[in-house]
């Protein structure tokens, strides 16, 4: 059962109507078979939820599922304790990965938050846009930390704009953990927030190896930007019930599937 299963069995329709806008505004995008797995319901339950939703416009109904509508960024709070549980075992892989004396880029977003929870007391440099992972690393004099400029996003606590992608025109890094809105079935790497996607790219760009750190809800993904091709990732950490024939697809390609 998963951790929304439980909605399913007791939940009101406005109750679980919240629920599947707060879990868009976290992923930015979501399917009808993804959402009726996690809040434990139909399909056909969903399908009548998003056509509500969309006519209240709480939401973008689209093809297979719904967008998030632009109305600011969900809290970083609330994003974070969404498949909390998953994403702090990816987090914990990922940082095994990093040996003392290397270099990282963090991304954006709650995944990476947690990776930096896993690095405390280590010998690293580390390099972000992410004002979580600032707040979590600065008093730790075993990490160098590195804080690239930007503007801010509140909601969001990370710096985006031409100053951050300028600032990571000007360093190289040994490992980049990546996050993303979705994978698509071809392997695609997509995102839901527009403005985030040149600064991902410019990460890439400045990362030697590039980790997608993506739970089995981003397997496919619903993202209207690509960031990369899967031959631009070196690995994707992801979950074992992550959408298998995505995970042929990356593999195919040549990039390394870890499981948490």
């Amino acid at each position: 059962m998963t951790e929304f299963a439980w909605y399913g069995l007791s939940v009101l329709p406005k109750q679980r109507q919240d629920q599947i806008v707060r879990a868009l505004r976290a992923d930015g995008a979501g399917g009808v078979k993804v959402l009726a797995g996690q809040l434990g319901v139909s399909e056909a339950t969903i399908r009548r939820d998003l056509e509500q939703l969309h006519a209240e416009g709480r939401l973008t109904r689209v093809y297979g599922g719904a967008l998030a509508v632009d109305g600011g960024d969900e809290p970083f709070a609330d994003v974070n304790a969404v498949h909390a549980e998953e994403k702090d075992r990816i987090a914990r892989r990922a940082a095994e990965l990093v040996s003392d004396g290397e270099s990282v880029l963090l991304d954006i977003g709650t995944t990476a938050l947690r990776v930096a929870q896993h690095l405390h007391g280590r010998s690293l440099t580390v390099v972000t846009s992410n004002l979580a992972v600032l707040e979590e690393l600065q008093h730790d004099e075993q990490i160098e930390l590195i804080v690239l400029g930007g503007f801010v996003r509140r909601s969001y606590r990370s710096l985006v704009g031409y100053l951050t992608e300028e600032s990571l025109r000007q360093i190289h890094v040994d490992w980049l953990f990546l996050g993303t809105s979705g994978v698509r079935p071809d392997g695609r790497v997509m995102d839901s927030t527009m403005i985030e996607v040149p600064v991902k790219r410019a990460m890439i760009k400045a990362a030697d190896r590039v980790v997608l750190l993506a739970d089995r809800t981003k397997f496919p993904g619903h993202g209207v930007a690509r960031v990369c091709e899967p031959g631009e990732l070196f690995m994707v950490v992801t979950e074992p019930d992550a959408d298998e024939a995505t995970r042929a697809q990356l593999a195919e390609a040549g990039v390394q599937v870890m499981l948490a």
